[in-house]
């Protein structure tokens, strides 16, 4: 239980409000959940100019790379959950099993009631409220608490969550000692985005109340160039992979791996394409996120400080932006290598064939994202079939997890669960399974006293 002073009161009454609503079954209906979610499209149009500005002055985002990453993509998973809801809550017939007949059973999906929506400041705007519209469409309430790293975004979605109805959706902000607070307590769901550390902590908590989670996570996601790849192709779209938002993305492509036989080839062109960003000065100063406070600033320069790039790595500590860098070789020792890089920064090695490079990355921690740049289906297949990682592009890199028709999701240390689209809906409910027994056709075995025949029947039909 949450200790009674104001500061908590705050916290528990603003949850309380939630559990409040729920019980009520306001929240239930097709109708609730669609007019909320009309509310949210509708606020969200109205107010873009106000985000748009809060993610410039959060992380320098331009206009076109916060719509692209932040905003249309929040807008087509709430059309998407529009399109599909009524069917998404309707019961779905399964087949009856042989001692369940006569007899239909259905799966009916349920709220889980209070849910927690915890975001991180990477994609403060989007990655709060894709999860809240699965978190609506399927019917619960919720507190969403997002990062106190990005507060003009909080800011801004506080006014977002005005025009929902009193009691649906709470925000809380604050630090860690307010995420110590709203995990102490008993919430039905949690669904956290963040690093693994952390996600490791929130999986504890919630063990105390038996909560289920979905944790969204990071790592080292790896970009695998192989000799057969379209090496021009290659280093433009991992290039674009990692300067999105500075490279301060649990996708982008932490490190590449490249077959020896291509390596400086390819180092070449990721150089050209890492230096169309950097040419002129203010289009660099204006359009290029910064880094989001400097403490990852100053992270981010130590790297550069231990292992010097072969290209790039100008630091600007008035903007707290930092030039694209490349890291040729690294050790595998250095922290370049062993932490995930959240920044534009990207370590390039090499590995003499693909079974070297596929030990390489089975030997760790399992990653968010895997990208594999090759042109021949031999190649791709076997990276597919040997290598675990929560999703990826071939010969792209991010994009996989732009479309509410798909999961996204992690494997191992980068997390479980899956979102987006009907998976959010699916993660946000309880599908409880019931048989509509005919009072026809009873079968007469299964009441006492059971007799020889019975054992013989019941040994035949469940075989």
């Amino acid at each position: 239980m949450v200790k009674s002073d104001a500061k908590d009161l705050t916290i528990r009454d603003k949850f309380e409000s939630c559990r409040r609503f729920f019980d009520s079954d306001k929240s239930r209906s097709y109708q609730a959940r669609r007019q909320q979610l009309l509310l949210l499209q509708g606020r969200i149009k109205e107010l873009t100019p106000e985000i748009e500005q809060a993610l410039k002055d959060d992380l320098n985002n331009s206009s076109f790379e916060a719509y692209m990453t932040e905003i249309g993509l929040v807008l087509d998973e709430i059309g998407y959950a529009l399109k599909h809801l009524k069917r998404w809550m309707k019961p779905r017939a399964a087949k009856v099993a042989l001692t369940q007949m006569p007899g239909r059973v259905k799966r009916f999906p349920e709220p889980y009631g209070v849910v927690l929506i915890m975001s991180p400041w990477n994609y403060p705007f989007q990655l709060s409220v894709n999860p809240l519209v699965g978190a609506i469409a399927a019917g619960n309430t919720a507190i969403l608490k997002p990062s106190a790293y990005s507060p003009a975004t909080t800011e801004v979605l506080g006014k977002v969550l005005t025009v929902l109805e009193p009691g649906w959706v709470e925000l809380v902000t604050g630090g860690r000692e307010e995420n110590r607070d709203l995990l102490k307590l008993d919430f039905d769901y949690i669904f956290f985005t963040g690093s693994p550390a952390v996600g490791r902590d929130v999986m504890r908590q919630a063990a105390e109340n038996l909560t289920p989670v979905t944790l969204e996570l990071g790592g080292k996601s790896p970009a695998i160039v192989a000799a057969d790849a379209d090496l021009k192709l290659a280093a433009r779209r991992i290039a674009f992979g990692k300067l999105v938002n500075a490279g301060q993305t649990c996708i982008a492509p932490d490190y590449v791996i490249c077959e020896e036989a291509i390596k400086e080839a390819f180092l070449k062109l990721l150089q050209e394409e890492f230096s169309q960003l950097s040419r002129d000065d203010e289009y660099f100063r204006e359009i290029y996120p910064k880094i989001i406070n400097e403490k990852h600033f100053n992270r981010l320069q130590a790297y550069l400080a231990e292992t010097p790039p072969a290209f790039g790595g100008r630091v600007f500590p008035e903007t707290r932006q930092i030039e694209p860098a490349i890291i040729d070789s690294p050790a595998e020792d250095s922290e370049v290598m062993q932490e995930e890089i959240f920044g534009p920064i990207l370590p390039v090695i090499s590995l003499p064939d693909l079974g070297t490079t596929i030990s390489y990355v089975r030997q760790r921690p399992k990653p968010l994202a895997l990208y594999i740049f090759s042109e021949k289906k031999e190649t791709q297949d076997l990276l597919l079939d040997t290598i675990s990682f929560g999703g990826g592009c071939i010969n792209d890199t991010l994009v996989h997890m732009s479309s509410p028709h798909v999961p996204f999701g992690g494997v191992g240390n980068s997390g479980m669960g899956q979102y987006h689209g009907k998976f959010s809906f699916d993660s946000f409910s309880h599908y409880k399974t019931v048989l509509k027994k005919s009072r026809y056709g009873d079968l007469s075995l299964r009441y006492h006293p059971y007799r020889e025949i019975d054992n013989k029947i019941i040994r035949k039909m469940l075989k």
